[in-house]
């Protein structure tokens, strides 16, 4: 009986696991999921795209992925815009900008 118990609990545990990383954003999503996906998982990107691009410039920081991915998202029709355009688009503008 113990047994099965713990059996029925690791089953569920990897299965929450793997759900949590499947739920993960990736730079193969559409933007068009962006409004749709939970805060945590939005920030969780924005905070990975946050560290990839800081060298280039601080301001790159998660809070401006975070709003430039947000804009990207609801202005206008995304389409099939990837997250990774997208991610190119928001440091092209902030490189840009700061010409």
């Amino acid at each position: 009986m113990m047994i099965r118990c713990l059996s029925i609990l690791l089953c569920c545990a990897v299965g929450a696991a793997s759900t949590a990383e499947a739920a993960r954003l990736t730079l193969d999503d559409p933007v068009a999921i962006w409004s749709r996906t939970p805060t945590a998982d939005r920030v969780d990107f924005a905070t990975r795209m946050g560290k990839a691009f800081s060298s280039l410039s601080p301001q790159l920081d998660r809070d401006y992925f975070v709003r430039c991915l947000e804009e990207t998202a609801n202005i206008g029709n995304p389409r099939e815009t990837k997250l990774e355009q997208a991610v190119k688009i928001c440091v092209s503008v902030h490189q840009t900008a700061d010409e």
